[in-house]
């Protein structure tokens, strides 16, 4: 498994994202990776969440911020899954980005700001250009929020 962030083989023109954009010198610039977890794959991020991140409740991150995190693994995700079933390394030519056709979350807990959080993925279905991902962001060791994101593959 490479130890290159999948966020990292996106070519410039695709590095903009706030979410997850290396050249975005304002955004969040989540980093995603292929992770075994008792023998299976998953993806995995970890961010911490500054005091700026706050949400209505004091420190407890808002619930935008959890979304976008679920939102741009999710993404990475399906796109680092699409390369592994073309057996092709990410960035390699035709580009596979994909993007959020529809993107649910469950907020399960509040999510402390100054914790590093880790989101897993499990990408669970791969069908042409879409792709279903699970989804959850945890914190502590607790299950803060969970996800189903269905992405599409750009043309």
């Amino acid at each position: 498994m490479s130890k290159q962030a999948f966020q990292d083989s996106y070519p410039a023109e695709f590095s903009h994202c706030y979410g997850c954009g290396r050249d975005n010198p304002h955004g969040l610039q989540l980093k995603s990776y292929w992770h075994l977890c008792a023998g299976k794959e998953h993806t995995i991020a970890y961010f911490t969440p500054k005091l700026y991140h706050t949400g209505g409740v004091p420190d407890n991150a808002y619930g935008g911020l959890i979304a976008s995190l679920l939102d741009c693994h999710g993404t990475a995700s399906a796109a680092a899954a699409a390369y592994k079933a073309q057996d092709r390394d990410m960035g390699t030519a035709p580009i596979l980005r994909f993007v959020t056709a529809s993107l649910s979350v469950d907020f399960l807990r509040p999510t402390p700001i100054e914790k590093k959080l880790t989101i897993l993925g499990e990408v669970i279905q791969l069908e042409g250009r879409k792709a279903t991902v699970k989804l959850s962001l945890s914190a502590n060791d607790q299950l803060c929020a969970t996800g189903t994101m269905i992405a599409v593959a750009l043309k």
